[in-house]
């Protein structure tokens, strides 16, 4: 009898936890989970806050040839949801995330910004569009710095020690952002809320970042999670043909979308991946 109760105890202390857990974590990870939406928002009055981050040589070129190839791309004037164009203005306001000491890429950012206004804003005119209580002009963006989760040739022994101080940095930015409401998206446009989009392609900056908005779905910090934040967006190198980088095989699960470059990498990726032809 003494024995049924303990082990009854047991299971009431640590074993519901732990479903519970298991079951939160099931539902971060749940492959048919809804997506981030491709074509705005669920209400085109809500203010939108798109993430970015760059992850320094090759991997800030990669980014910025994909969102420059987006906002240039043409529109099909019959069929418009169907174009692949990004309207930069329809987020209300833009976070890019560089490391600590980038300059380089701190500095492309801007440039694509003073290039992706103007052009957003000369179509609008060119095609009418209508505009939308939110609709604050050119939006706003910020550059922000936080530690690289590893140094160039850094050794392995001290890397988790930076991992940690840069996965605090990234809570600390997007906490920066959040609103007392667990209601809905910001009232204003000018009120930012925790991002929309977070969209990377690596290396271990962009790794971090997700695992931290991750936890913080986990926990629904500020209800994060209830109301469908910080939804996460993966984009594999194009360099990557045989296999997907070390950031890419740990985060295919954790993320939202899972996007790669070549047609093989679809098949090798248990289903996580999705194949949309080339970006860059």
């Amino acid at each position: 009898m003494a024995i049924t109760t303990t082990l009854l105890l047991l299971f009431i202390f640590l074993g519901l936890p732990l479903l519970a857990i298991l079951y939160r974590i099931t539902l971060l990870i749940d492959p048919s989970r809804n997506k981030p939406i491709r074509h705005g928002r669920r209400n085109i009055q809500e203010p939108t806050h798109l993430l970015i981050v760059l992850g320094s040589g090759g991997h800030t070129a990669e980014m910025l040839s994909m969102l420059s190839r987006a906002v240039t791309a043409p529109t099909d004037p019959l069929e418009p949801k169907k174009s692949a164009k990004l309207d930069w203005k329809d987020f209300t306001h833009r976070t890019w995330v560089v490391g600590q000491g980038d300059s380089i890429s701190a500095s492309r950012a801007k440039e694509f910004e003073d290039m992706a206004i103007p052009l957003s804003t000369q179509e609008d005119l060119m095609v009418g569009k209508v505009k939308r209580a939110t609709d604050t002009g050119a939006g706003s963006y910020d550059l922000v710095e936080v530690p690289r989760a590893r140094e160039i040739h850094q050794s392995l022994v001290s890397a988790p020690g930076s991992a940690l101080k840069c996965m605090q940095a990234c809570y600390e930015l997007l906490m920066r952002y959040t609103t007392e409401t667990r209601e809905g998206h910001a009232g204003v446009a000018k009120q930012r809320d925790f991002p929309d989009v977070i969209l990377c392609n690596g290396p271990a900056t962009a790794a971090v970042m997700v695992f931290t908005s991750v936890v913080m779905r986990f926990f629904d910090v500020r209800g994060c999670s209830t109301r469908g934040k910080m939804r996460t967006v993966y984009v594999e190198s194009w360099a990557r043909v045989k296999k997907p980088s070390l950031s890419g095989r740990l985060l295919k699960h954790v993320v939202d979308r899972f996007l790669v470059q070549w047609p093989q990498l679809e098949r090798g990726a248990g289903g996580r991946a999705e194949f949309r032809g080339v970006f860059v």
